[in-house]
């Protein structure tokens, strides 16, 4: 299984630059998987659920949060239905989201 790991995607920036190349990379480089670190994808901090289908639409499979996951309080209203979402797992298991997933692809 190949893996694409792309880290820090800010903003608007950051998200035309995922549309532009993540699934070209993954064409290219025959990848099954991309997970993308999107904890500042909304205007610098945070997501949104918008936001957060736009990433998946580049290609991404995967969302890891950080410690800015609840910067957009709406986080709140979909992170515990999108299984695509990880909090952080270092964060205690009460919060909302999920601290991993398992993504299936047939």
């Amino acid at each position: 299984m190949r893996i694409l790991f792309v880290g820090d995607i800010v903003g608007n920036p950051g998200r035309r630059a995922a549309k532009a190349l993540i699934s070209k990379l993954k064409s290219e480089l025959s990848v099954d998987l991309c997970i993308a670190n999107c904890e500042n994808a909304a205007g610098g901090s945070g997501i949104t659920f918008v936001v957060a289908h736009e990433l998946y639409e580049s290609g991404i499979d995967v969302i890891t949060m950080g410690n800015h996951t609840w910067s957009k309080k709406e986080i709140l209203n979909f992170i515990e239905s999108d299984s695509r979402i990880i909090r952080p797992a270092n964060y205690p298991a009460e919060l909302p989201g999920k601290g991993s997933t398992i993504t299936w692809r047939a």
